[in-house]
């Protein structure tokens, strides 16, 4: 059996002091190496909140978060962004590239704020990477001239970097024609096979929903279905 990459237990959110609003109850959920998930639910059903608290980049009211094994509720707050920036990858509908760096700078920023310096390693990992996407001959642009589904891919690179074992994409093909879209939904998907790298997709794209693993389906705030699925994937991307 593939290795357990993330494991939710029990993960509880709740806002508020005076009036408190329970946002998540008791989410318990796994995912494994080179599984691609797919996270749907209707609006408010606290995905993004999810999201964020699988991301580290907020935590549980209760309950636990493992990567690999760690518990992430033991780490100090330095420890925490030190494992995040190695352990997870983020990819969002809107790519957040820095407009005024070009598509090679863009993808070298998670390393390159681990070390404190670029290095020729690093340079040569992201124009790898780079080359990966299909992106070699734009590596001197400047993110602001490529398109949106060359930004997208710029931004699937820069998740990469580091190497992670996770990846979390928040409405990755949200903003993006149905061709874009597929284009970077089999990057994904490339990766997460090549690599085994696993994937948690957040959308609410029915045709990249059925080209996942796994289906997870939230409602107000709780896991309503989580299912295997057969990939659409395999078949013949619409376009």
């Amino acid at each position: 059996m593939a290795e357990c990459v993330l494991e939710l237990c029990g993960v509880t959110k709740d806002y508020g002091t005076h009036v408190v609003t329970h946002v998540l109850h008791g989410i318990d959920l796994t995912l494994r190496a080179g599984e691609l998930v797919a996270l749907i639910g209707p609006s408010g059903s606290g995905k993004s909140t999810l999201l964020n608290i699988t991301g580290l980049l907020d935590k549980p009211t209760g309950g636990k978060v493992f990567i690999q094994g760690t518990d992430t509720s033991g780490l100090g707050e330095e420890q925490l962004t030190l494992f995040r920036g190695r352990s997870i990858g983020f990819i969002f509908q809107f790519h957040h590239l820095l407009p005024a760096f070009t598509a090679l700078e863009n993808v070298m920023l998670p390393a390159y704020s681990e070390r404190g310096r670029p290095s020729a390693e690093m340079r040569d990992r992201a124009l790898e990477l780079l080359c990966h996407v299909g992106l070699e001959a734009r590596a001197q642009y400047k993110s602001i001239d490529l398109s949106g589904g060359q930004q997208q891919r710029v931004a699937i690179a820069r998740a990469l970097m580091q190497k992670p074992p996770l990846i979390l994409a928040d409405e990755p093909t949200g903003n993006l024609d149905t061709q874009s879209a597929d284009q970077v939904f089999e990057l994904l998907r490339g990766v997460n096979r090549q690599q085994g790298t696993a994937l948690l997709v957040v959308t609410h794209d029915p045709r990249l929903a059925e080209r996942c693993d796994r289906i997870v389906t939230l409602v107000d705030g709780r896991i309503a279905s989580d299912v295997p699925h057969r990939p659409a994937a395999d078949a013949a991307p619409a376009g």
